[in-house]
């Protein structure tokens, strides 16, 4: 049975002394403000006069404007400096996937005996009249390619697991400074006191989705030590939403970064006051997590002190037609290589993910001279995709992450092609423009070869649509091959295992194949756009869907949002 929501001063847990929200409004532009104005709040104690109540917004004001003006002049000043690098790593992926492609191709065909023969023709089950071909590549030629792809899987996977055997073997502490050896041998015989939890929730707009976020923590056991809304550019409800479900509401001042920006100025002033075992988990305000997510996490992080962030499992809302089981179809398979990896990070979500405060203070401190970025920020606000520039600095720096099995969210789904074109190009151009701005050092290689992956299979996925309608334009009637249906079928396989614990509509999907390649052409085509407009010094749009909020009688919105069921 699920526990009640806790009230506004439920969230705190007992014999835990919270953070002073003076503090963290006071530093939120790295400057030593004055004394912030409190906002009118109902719940503000008429005998503390003076004093900001815990639920009030803060706005930081004076001399904070002056430090935001100078990151967007850093910022700007970022986006230009990566070098050649940055401005045409989409065509250096891009060439080098085609480079590859050619040299299959030509191996292909000169390995390809010439055979003349005209296709045969059968007749099935007493009256249908198929036309086959048995034509099929040498038998070297098959070997050669299962071959290479064996190879370059394993060959990435190596170089994965070398790099993190490398780092978690590190005593580099001027480099290295997250590293497992260097993290433990600075807490050996100190004890940080029990783990603490405070999450952040950035919040644009978000008044139709925030309460299902904040009913989700008060589901927690443990319940998080403090819950803060950083209302940025709030233009709606979404704060008097966030008092209402017992939160305290920070209100970013100045910010044209978007989250990134956000959550830096109200980082700014908690990092400080925490210790090592204070975790500050960021979560999106449409995210809705499983019951035992805090509780799996603080778990891996009370087990080790070396482990510097926690990534959640994603898991798709229900609902929007064919396009949303299309995308939790994807974030199935995510979840399942997630799995096969041992909780190994691909990218630490923005959905939820937790981070212990030494790290987010080491990446803070490391900015322009170790890592990429402005000094003092926590997250690179010239990234489109924060949380995957996040991953790579902590990686970079030798840190520690996982993605335990307990800690799963549900989000949300984009409801249109055009919404979903967005999203997808936001995230793609971001990955490459992280990569551009990181190089090809050894901690991204795995990534470099997830995107000539993707590279790859563009080229491949083209080709198989051409073939197919320059066949289909060239006869009269259709001809099947045999050997080629046979590697069709193992795709097919291969999609429905993989998608198999996301239910029986995942599965049918998965069977019916064409709509999923479909689906992966779109990406592809955001795929190009992506490079075409990181070549050109294209302007990013950044997008945001707008919720409606449709409660239904006697439902909670929490309870709208559940998943659909999930096999562990």
């Amino acid at each position: 049975m699920r526990r009640r929501c806790p009230s506004s001063r439920e969230f705190i847990r007992p014999g835990v002394e919270p953070t002073d929200i003076n503090i963290v409004n006071r530093s939120a532009a790295l400057l030593a403000a004055p004394e912030p104005r409190a906002v009118d709040s109902d719940d503000t104690d008429p005998s503390m006069t003076g004093t900001p109540s815990r639920d009030a917004a803060i706005r930081p004001d004076g001399p904070a404007l002056a430090r935001i003006g100078h990151d967007d002049l850093q910022a700007t000043k970022r986006r230009h400096a990566s070098g050649w690098l940055g401005r045409y790593i989409g065509l250096v992926i891009a060439g080098i996937a085609v480079g590859g492609a050619l040299l299959l191709w030509v191996a292909v065909w000169a390995r390809s005996p010439s055979v003349d023969q005209s296709p045969k023709s059968r007749s099935l089950f007493g009256g249908w009249h198929v036309i086959y071909d048995n034509q099929a590549p040498a038998l070297v030629v098959v070997i050669g390619a299962v071959a290479l792809a064996l190879v370059f899987a394993a060959g990435a996977a190596l170089v994965e697991r070398v790099v993190l055997d490398r780092s978690r073997r590190s005593t580099d502490a001027e480099v290295k400074l997250l590293a497992p050896k260097v993290v433990m041998a600075a807490t050996r015989g100190v004890f940080g006191g029990p783990v603490t939890v405070t999450v952040l929730i950035p919040a644009h707009n978000e008044a139709a989705s925030l309460g299902a976020t904040l009913d989700s923590l008060g589901f927690q056991d443990p319940a998080p030590d403090r819950v803060i809304v950083v209302a940025d550019n709030c233009v709606d409800g979404t704060e008097s939403i966030a008092r209402a479900h017992g939160a305290e509401v920070f209100v970013s001042v100045g910010n044209t970064h978007k989250k990134a920006g956000a959550l830096n100025q109200a980082l700014s002033g908690l990092l400080d006051s925490f210790g090592d075992n204070d975790i500050v988990m960021c979560m999106d305000a449409d995210t809705v997590l499983d019951e035992g997510f805090l509780a799996a996490g603080i778990q891996r992080f009370t087990s080790d002190r070396a482990l510097m962030a926690i990534g959640g499992l994603f898991y798709g809302e229900a609902g929007h037609g064919i396009l949303g089981q299309l995308q939790r179809n994807e974030y199935v398979r995510y979840s399942r290589e997630i799995g096969r990896r041992r909780g190994r990070v691909f990218v630490l979500t923005g959905t939820a993910s937790m981070f212990r405060a030494r790290a987010l203070r080491t990446v803070a401190a490391s900015r322009e001279v170790l890592l990429p970025g402005v000094h003092g920020d926590v997250y690179d606000t010239a990234a489109l995709t924060e949380d995957n520039e996040l991953t790579l600095a902590i990686k970079s720096l030798g840190g520690l992450m996982a993605s335990p099995n307990g800690c799963r969210v549900v989000t949300e789904l984009m409801p249109t092609w055009r919404n979903l074109w967005t999203q997808r190009l936001r995230w793609q151009r971001g990955a490459l423009e992280n990569l551009g701005a990181y190089g090809p050092a050894p901690t991204v290689l795995r990534y470099w070869a997830q995107q000539l992956g993707i590279g790859y299979s563009v080229i491949a996925l083209s080709s198989f649509w051409l073939l197919i309608i320059v066949s289909a334009l060239a006869t009269d009637q259709w001809v099947w091959f045999p050997f080629w249906l046979g590697v069709g079928s193992l795709f097919v396989v291969d999609r429905v295992v993989s998608a198999w614990s996301g239910g029986w509509k995942a599965r049918l999907l998965a069977v019916l194949l064409v709509p999923e390649l479909l689906y992966d052409m779109y990406l592809d085509v955001v795929y190009l756009k992506g490079i075409f407009d990181i070549t050109f010094a294209r302007n990013a749009n950044w997008g945001h869907v707008a919720h409606v909020a449709q409660p239904t009688q006697g439902t909670s919105k929490a309870e709208q949002r559940e998943p659909v069921e999930v096999a562990a």
